[in-house]
């Protein structure tokens, strides 16, 4: 894999930073487009989603991962 490479978004009104590497950013592009959304869109409902019942706990970025390998299956 290659080396990470840093997005930045507007979250619920604050700026944020994550670092993926480039396959799970194609990966989850990919599921973006698929679902007719925008990047930004998939990022911010999959941010609102974490801690609450049935979302993924933990940081941005492990979130992110884990719904681009999820939506895999």
């Amino acid at each position: 894999m290659a080396g990470l490479v840093k997005r930045s978004f507007s979250l619920a009104g604050h700026r944020t930073s994550v670092a993926l590497e480039p396959e799970f950013w194609d990966a989850l592009s990919s599921v973006a487009s698929a679902g007719g959304r925008t990047l930004v869109a998939l990022v911010a409902e999959i941010d609102a989603a974490r801690g609450q019942e049935g979302g993924t706990a933990g940081n941005l970025a492990s979130a992110l991962r884990v719904h681009a390998l999820s939506a895999r299956r």
